[in-house]
């Protein structure tokens, strides 16, 4: 309760402060009210959905649109405060001297007024955040982008020089609530005509159930040579409370059967080996292994029993770390790692080619698009869906084709 408290002090001392701006650029009650009228109710929403909310029983729609709606109204008051305390930094010294100075005048007034130029070039500011984010959860999250690279291997084997691969990744089933468009992304992939098609985990939020509605859907994938996956951190059910150990076993279960249906071939730190004209690539798939509290079930050495030191190797690890703190030094080499995980947080800058930013960038030193390391490569998938907040603003979902060239071209 005294969190909450907190939280909501907090939030309307910033609120009001964010509100002079707004004050010095309209006289207009009608639109001074709507303001109140819009932060008091995403804010009660808020407070509303999250008031004794716990993880292990499930995140919502409702829950995460209060999360967005949150965000857009939090984002903006940043540039408010901000262009505000900027203001205040020369109005505040120069009240305290002309208090000083000037003793105690008649009007009793020695604040000087908010000048308008500045509370319009703040509300210009903030608008920019504001209508981005709006943007991500009503467009972005179903902006879906096909990005495409040429990667050279000088050991590819001959029969696979131009294979053509597609990664997908984070799809978070029960985050959807528009199957149209989730239809036009499969349609979308199966129009690369890739020779196969390779998930990295994160089917699901938490319950393999979220997956039905959308099972026809994803079953519509194809590939010439087949679907293969993963599991991720989510697919494990361990963020929900469930009734008994045999309860979450079987969700897992349901997972792995319904994965099966659509005609993904699962796996669990194992190899399969990919075969064209006598010549093979080992592609290898490991469980969940990551840092910072993750599950790290992953065994690297497991999966990779069947396969030998001059096997060209593909792997499929969900969280990048795995990559950073044990794929690259292993005795083995990896020469292209797909993961997934970090889906780029959902929010940042990017100009392909050019420029890639994003706050998730401090979390994750390996967090989107392709990065190379001792002669080895790692495709770091921004997801396919979205978890928490619903939307996505500037990085956008994703759908990489990576075709493989043998030769000594840069990728």
């Amino acid at each position: 309760m005294i969190r909450w408290i907190i939280f909501i002090v907090i939030f309307l001392v910033a609120d009001f402060y964010a509100f002079q701006a707004f004050r010095t650029v309209t006289k207009n009650n009608i639109l001074l009210a709507l303001y109140w009228v819009i932060t008091l109710f995403v804010l009660g929403n808020f407070v509303f959905q999250f008031y004794g909310f716990n993880r292990s029983d499930g995140f919502s729609h409702t829950h995460g649109y209060a999360v967005g709606f949150l965000i857009a109204v939090v984002v903006p008051f940043i540039f408010l405060i901000g262009a505000m305390f900027l203001e205040d930094v020369f109005r505040v010294p120069q009240a305290l001297y002309r208090y000083f100075t000037e003793g105690q005048n008649e009007q009793g007034k020695y604040m000087a007024s908010r000048r308008q130029f500045i509370s319009k070039i703040a509300l210009g500011l903030a608008a920019i955040p504001f209508a981005s984010i709006i943007y991500g959860i009503y467009k972005g999250r179903y902006n879906y982008k096909v990005l495409k690279y040429t990667m050279y291997f000088e050991d590819l084997p001959e029969a696979f020089d131009g294979y053509k691969l597609t990664q997908l990744s984070d799809i978070h089933s029960g985050s959807f609530d528009d199957m149209e468009k989730v239809e036009y992304a499969v349609d979308l992939i199966n129009e690369q005509d890739s020779d196969v098609i390779l998930f990295t985990g994160d089917m699901v939020n938490n319950k393999a159930e979220e997956l039905i509605p959308y099972k026809s859907v994803f079953g519509r994938l194809k590939a010439k040579d087949g679907l293969y996956s993963v599991l991720g951190n989510h697919d494990y059910g361990d963020y929900v409370k469930w009734e008994s150990a045999a309860a979450k076993k079987k969700n897992l279960d349901d997972l792995k059967a319904i994965q099966k249906e659509m005609g993904f071939n699962l796996l669990l730190n194992e190899t399969n080996f990919l075969e064209k004209n006598g010549e093979r690539i080992a592609l290898v798939g490991v469980e969940n292994w990551g840092v910072g509290g993750f599950k790290q079930v992953g065994d690297l050495k497991k999966a990779s029993q069947n396969v030998k030191a001059s096997d060209f190797k593909i792997l499929m690890s969900h969280d990048p770390t795995h990559w950073e703190k044990q794929v690259i030094d292993d005795d083995y080499h990896y020469h292209l790692t797909l993961s997934g995980h970090t889906h780029g947080m959902q929010f940042g800058i990017e100009i392909p080619g050019w420029f890639k930013w994003s706050p998730v960038k401090w979390r994750y030193k390996y967090w989107a698009g392709i990065y190379k390391e001792k002669d080895q490569f790692i495709n770091v998938n921004r997801g396919f869906g979205y978890l928490a907040f619903p939307g996505r603003v500037g990085i956008w979902p994703e759908i990489t084709v990576i075709e493989l060239k043998k030769g000594s071209g840069v990728a």
